[in-house]
Order: C-alpha cells, then structure tokens, then sequence
C-alpha cells in the first residue's frame, strides 16, 4: 500500500507492521521514523544494514524469532535495502510473529524495484516514497523554526542559509543549531553573521577536491590530496559532500534529459547554482550517465559504513575512493 509521508499515522492499522521508506531525503526518513513511527511501535529498537541481515541471517532469525521476556515486542530497522532483502521479509510475513515491527529505508528505487513493487501492493505492508526538498520546503522549515526561537532574520539571510545547506535537511538543522546558539549572545543576526556562522555544507578544499574528481581531473584531483593533509574524521564530510554533489548531479542529468539542454537546467536550477560551478558541473554532466551516478550513490552509502566500521584505516579508504573516481572515465551516455 502506497503512503504519503505526511499521511501516515491516519492509514496506519494494527495489522500494519511492515514499512518501507526509500528515496533520496534521508533527513526526512530520519524524521518520521522518529516522530510518527517509534511513538506508536514497539519499544525495543534493534538497527541493521541491509548487509549485516545477509551475512549473518541465522543469528537474525534468531534474534526476531526469540520470546525472551525483556525483548519480547521488537522493532527491526533495516537501512540501505535492496531487493537482496525482499525473500527474507517475505519468509517473515509469512510466519505472522507477533510483537514484531520491521522498518526498511533505501535511497531511491526504481519502478521496477521488487522490494518496492511488493510493498507497493501487498495490502498489509505500507510503502512510504519521500522526494527530495524543495527551495520553498527548506524556506518553509527555516521560517517554523525562526517564528519557534523567536529570531529575525531577513529574507536574503533565509536564501543564503537554503543555497548552503545544499539541499539537505540534515545539513539545515545543523546550521539553525549554530544561528540559535548565536543567537543567545546577540539579538540582531545580520547577513554578514549568518556569512560567518554557515557553511557551504562542506570545507571550501573539499568542495573542490570532490568536483575535480567527479570531473575526472586526476591530475588536478591528486594535487589537492598532495596539499591537504586530511584528518581521519574528514572522511565522512568528504563522503557525504560526494553524496550531496550526486544527488544533485542525478536531478540535473534527469533534467537534461527532458529539456535536452543543459545551459537552461543549471541557470535555472534550485537552489541555484554559483556561477564557479557551471563549467565544471557541465563537464560532469557530459561525462557521468545517469546509471553510473546512481551506481555511485549506492557505493557512496555503502561506503560509510565501510568508514565507520575502519576508522584507523578511513584515510586510506577514502583517497582511493577519490582516485578511482577521477581517475576511470564512462563514456555510456
């Protein structure tokens, strides 16, 4: 049964126990399991990847399957799923164990997708599909949180908080964090705070490290990682900059693809793009398919919780994640 987010808690019946939420808004994923789902399932919360369920799928069953009395009502969260993971649930439905809640959440799926098609028209399971935000649904969230703290702040400084947090939620809420905590110490916020205070979602040399390696500029690409000597924890900010810049990428080329001109897509795109970026984002266009871009997010997602697991080694893992990208060329349009 197809769910829209905002609708959820109203379609949600006590028979209700299986959900999938995929798409590109992590951030809001994030958000309804947290506020409409965990409140009204069961308590005892147990998190996966998708990879953790395949490799050790005895040790899984055995663990939804046990009645011990502490853990009896169980709420199995399932991130990065695929259709590897359509059989498993499927064997679990089937065995209608009671005090069980399985969530799976992916990034975007296809039509074809099983796993979404399955959700989709099974009337016990609930498929919930979230988009990416808009300019106007980033706006929207800035003005509810500004009118809650009570802060003023211009409508030019709302625009530059949008075009820095790159489309992103997640990002969005850790800047508002900064304004509020900023705002204790000083009443008026003017745009030149609101310069200093955000960023623009990443380090200015990341920014460029990550453009230069989508674009396939190796030797542009190692002269960055020659100059910078990037700490451990930068690893992640690199990765999820990749991500952001992807998932852009993915809008644009699906744009283009429509419009067939890619001049008018990036000049009118939202949030709008700088003008520093254009060339290179052309360039990228023209080189990357819109397959390869979503093999990438996948392995970009993959990867972090590669990173996590090795912290020691993330330095290593990361730059020859850089490397490859810049350095192997698809030339499948």
């Amino acid at each position: 049964m197809i769910v829209k987010h905002f609708e959820l808690n109203k379609n949600i019946k006590q028979n209700n126990k299986f959900f999938l939420l995929y798409g590109n808004n992590s951030g809001l994923i994030k958000e309804v399991i947290k506020n409409n789902l965990k409140p009204i399932l069961y308590k005892k919360v147990f998190t996966y990847d998708e990879s953790e369920v395949i490799n050790n799928l005895d040790n899984f069953k055995e663990k939804i399957l046990n009645k011990s009395f502490f853990e009896n009502e169980k709420l199995i969260i399932i991130s990065r799923s695929t259709d590897k993971i359509l059989k498993i649930i499927d064997e679990i439905i089937e065995k209608n164990i009671e005090d069980l809640a399985i969530i799976l959440t992916s990034g975007a799926l296809e039509k074809k997708s099983k796993l979404r098609n399955f959700f989709e028209k099974n009337k016990n399971t609930i498929c919930v599909p979230f988009y990416e935000d808009n300019e106007r649904s980033l706006v929207l969230i800035i003005q509810n949180f500004l009118k809650e703290k009570k802060i003023l702040l211009s409508n030019q400084s709302i625009n530059l908080i949008v075009q820095r947090c790159g489309g992103d939620r997640i990002n969005l809420y850790n800047e508002l964090q900064k304004i509020e905590s900023f705002s204790k110490n000083k009443k008026k916020i003017d745009i030149e705070d609101i310069f200093r205070l955000t960023n623009l979602s990443e380090n200015l040399n990341f920014n460029e490290l990550v453009d230069n390696a989508l674009a396939k500029n190796l030797k542009k690409t190692l002269y960055i990682l020659n100059e910078n000597n990037f700490a451990p924890e930068d690893s992640i900010l690199i990765l999820r900059i990749f991500l952001i810049k992807l998932k852009r990428l993915l809008k644009i080329k699906s744009q283009v693809k429509i419009k067939d001109n890619i001049e008018n897509v990036i000049n009118n795109f939202k949030p709008p793009i700088f003008w520093k970026e254009k060339e290179i984002l052309k360039k990228q266009v023209g080189i990357l398919s819109y397959q390869k871009i979503n093999d990438l997010i996948v392995k970009t997602n993959n990867l972090e919780l590669t990173l996590k697991k090795n912290p020691s080694i993330s330095t290593n893992i990361i730059t020859n994640f850089i490397i490859e990208q810049s350095a192997v060329v698809n030339n499948s349009l």
